[in-house]
């Protein structure tokens, strides 16, 4: 079986990479902390001590991190992917990225005798444990084929949809509808209890019909038992509406809807822990019925390191 080498084993990456190791793929590993990639360790995964060291000896490098700047830093940067993996590799970037980086890596990858695919998933923290992704990939048909069987490891719906960069294109479409979905969830849960409606009997009534969404069948819930934990992360979703905005600018367009939910993120991440607990003793006095005061992570700082889900707290502080 080919080798691979994973970068990057976050809150996504930990559960891809162990679909990989199951399969009986050969899994190199490289993160900044070593700790967070441990369980993998454990599975049979190889900690390698650079990002040389990962891909040297790899047929396939996907990584899966944070931002665009370090996407660009792991595989432009000197001694980076580009520069030490063997000619024939294929580069699989999982991140959410910018589409014009991801052009810009095809093309340097290329002209080193590589291939790059543009491969950024949804699903979040549930479809990555679950094998279930959607898998979006830009990209060329025959770099495409030769990474199916990857793919199909860890996700259920696969697409290529054109060359480098339209798989990013694509996930921004995602985002997009995800931006709009999650203000009307949030509003509906807001106008439901305030107007004495018991939530999960709502839920229950809305989400088989034209309303229904996997934001509002997954994500409802957690607000109910006031799970604000991150299955992704308010951080990333700002820095995903950032791309698509810019990206909409690039092509002419005017995108309102996604800048007001860029705004209303904007506004949950600049939230202190401070002003998290007092949001949190004003939702748990107000009694709301069928709905648990919120819980934050020991580890979140500010609204930014919440889950997305918990955008629902600004309608029911009005923090608007």
């Amino acid at each position: 079986m080919e080798q691979i080498a994973f970068i990057g084993t976050g809150v996504m990456g930990s559960s891809m990479a162990g679909h990989l190791l199951a399969a009986g793929y050969p899994v190199s590993l490289y993160t900044r902390t070593k700790s967070k990639a441990q369980g993998l360790l454990d599975q049979g995964a190889q900690w390698a001590s650079s990002v040389a060291e990962a891909v040297k000896q790899a047929d396939v490098v996907i990584t899966m991190v944070g931002y665009p700047q370090d996407v660009e830093a792991l595989y432009l940067g000197p001694q980076g992917i580009i520069d030490t993996a063997r000619s024939g590799t294929i580069l699989i970037d999982m991140t959410t990225s910018s589409p014009s980086l991801a052009q810009r890596i095809a093309e340097a990858a290329a002209a080193r005798g590589l291939e790059a695919l543009d491969a950024p998933v949804s699903g979040g923290d549930i479809g990555a444990r679950n094998g279930t992704l959607s898998i979006m990939v830009g990209g060329s048909e025959k770099a495409f084929r030769r990474a199916q069987p990857i793919f199909e490891k860890m996700g259920k719906t696969i697409f290529l949809q054109g060359g480098p960069g339209s798989g990013q294109h694509c996930k921004m479409c995602n985002q997009i509808v995800i931006a709009s979905t999650m203000m009307g969830v949030a509003e509906a849960l807001a106008y439901g209890i305030s107007s004495g409606l018991e939530p999960r009997t709502m839920l229950a009534s809305i989400e088989s019909g034209a309303a229904g969404s996997w934001s509002l069948s997954n994500l409802l819930p957690r607000m109910l038992d006031g799970n604000v934990k991150p299955g992704f992360y308010v951080k990333h979703f700002i820095k995903d509406m950032g791309i698509a905005l810019e990206s909409a600018r690039e092509l002419g367009l005017h995108l309102p809807g996604l800048a007001q939910a860029e705004t209303l993120y904007r506004k949950l991440a600049a939230l202190n822990s401070q002003a998290l607990t007092k949001i949190a003793a004003e939702i748990e006095k107000a009694q709301f019925s069928g709905l648990s005061a919120p819980l934050f992570p020991e580890e979140a700082q500010s609204g930014a390191d919440l889950g997305t889900q918990a955008l629902y707290l600004l309608y029911l502080a009005r923090q608007l």
